[in-house]
C-alpha cells in the first residue's frame, strides 16, 4: 500500500509551491491551492510556459486565507491583506472566461517590477463554479484542469533512469508541481495481483482513492507542457529536457505526453504525510 510522502499547494498559479504536513482537502483540491492568478492588464492569465520568472516567487498565505506575502530575489517582501468582497472582473484562462477578485495596485506594481511585464493579481470570487472536466468531474481554483495532481515516486524514478541513460542530470519532483505525492511498496488492496505502487506509473490504473478522510476519483492523465522545462529554483529554462525523453515512452493517444494523473474530489477532508493511499477501484491506463 502506498503512503503520502509530500503534500504541496500552490497558492499563486505558477508561483512556487507550499510543503504542507497537513492539509484539508476541498472540492477545489487542497486548500488555497491556484486560489490566486497573475494576470496581464487585459485579464490574460500569466504561466510559467510564457513567464518562467513567475517560479522565483514564493508566496505565503495564513492559514484563514486573510494575508499573503509574496516574496522574491532582489524584491521586498510584499504583504497584501486579501481581499474577497471586491468588483469582480473578467480573467482569461486558457479562452475560458471566469471571474476574478483584483487584490489592488500596489500587488499590481510589485509584480510588474519582478516580472518585468505589466501584470496585476486576482483571486478566485467564493462563487466560483468551474467544472473540470475527464472521467470523473468536480472543480478547481486556477488550476490548469482538476483538482489535484498526483505522483508516484517510482514515476520519476524511472523518468531518472532513463534520463542518466541519455546523460542528462536527474530531476527533481518539484519540476512536475504535483500536489500528492506517493510512495510504496508491491502489496496491493483487497488482494489485487498486479504489480504495487513500486511500478512506475501505477497511478494511471487508479479509479478511486482513499487518503486520510477524502476520497478521490480520477479523471485524466496529466499532459506536460514547456513548464516542465523551468527549474524551479532560478526561473530559468534548462533545456529539452525532461520533454525529449517523454517522447520515447509517454505519448499520450489524444496527444502530448503524460506524467502523473489528474484526480477530482468526491468526498472532502483532512490528508497528512503518512497517511495510507488506499485503492478502492483500478482501470486501465489511458496511455
Amino acid at each position: 500500500m502506498a503512503r503520502v510522502v509530500e503534500l504541496s499547494y500552490y497558492p499563486v498559479k505558477g508561483c512556487a509551491g507550499t510543503s504542507a504536513t497537513e492539509a484539508l482537502v476541498t472540492p477545489a483540491g487542497l486548500a488555497h491551492d491556484r486560489s490566486f492568478m497573475v494576470v496581464s492588464e487585459e485579464g490574460v492569465y500569466r504561466t510559467q510556459r510564457r513567464d518562467p520568472r513567475l517560479a522565483v516567487i514564493r508566496p505565503a498565505l495564513t492559514a484563514d486565507g486573510e494575508r499573503l506575502t509574496l516574496s522574491a530575489p532582489g524584491a521586498e517582501d510584499l504583504h497584501l491583506r486579501v481581499d474577497t468582497t471586491g468588483a469582480r472582473q473578467k480573467v482569461d484562462l486558457f479562452g475560458t472566461a471566469y471571474q476574478g477578485i483584483d487584490q489592488g495596485g500596489t500587488a499590481a506594481g510589485w509584480l510588474s517590477e519582478v516580472l518585468r511585464a505589466p501584470s496585476r493579481l486576482v483571486r478566485v470570487p467564493p462563487e466560483h463554479d468551474r467544472v473540470t472536466d475527464g472521467m470523473t468531474p468536480g472543480t478547481s481554483g486556477y488550476a490548469d484542469s482538476c483538482a489535484l495532481h498526483v505522483v508516484s515516486r517510482s514515476t520519476l524514478g524511472l523518468l531518472n533512469r532513463k534520463l542518466s541513460e541519455r546523460g542528462a542530470s536527474p530531476l527533481p519532483m518539484n519540476r512536475f508541481r504535483p500536489n500528492i505525492v506517493l510512495d510504496g511498496g508491491d502489496e496491493l488492496d483487497g488482494g489485487d495481483e498486479r504489480d504495487g505502487w513500486d511500478e512506475p506509473h501505477t497511478e494511471d490504473r487508479v479509479r478511486h482513492l482513499r487518503i486520510g478522510d477524502a476520497e478521490l476519483g480520477y479523471a485524466k492523465l496529466a499532459i506536460r507542457c514547456a513548464v516542465t522545462l523551468v527549474e524551479q529554483e532560478s526561473g530559468d529554462r534548462a533545456g529539452p529536457e525532461p520533454l525529449r525523453t517523454f517522447a520515447g515512452y509517454r505519448r499520450a493517444s489524444e496527444g502530448g505526453v503524460a506524467f502523473g494523473a489528474k484526480f477530482a474530489v468526491l468526498r472532502p477532508g483532512r490528508v497528512s504525510v503518512g497517511d495510507d493511499a488506499l485503492v478502492t477501484s483500478w482501470g486501465a491506463s489511458e496511455l
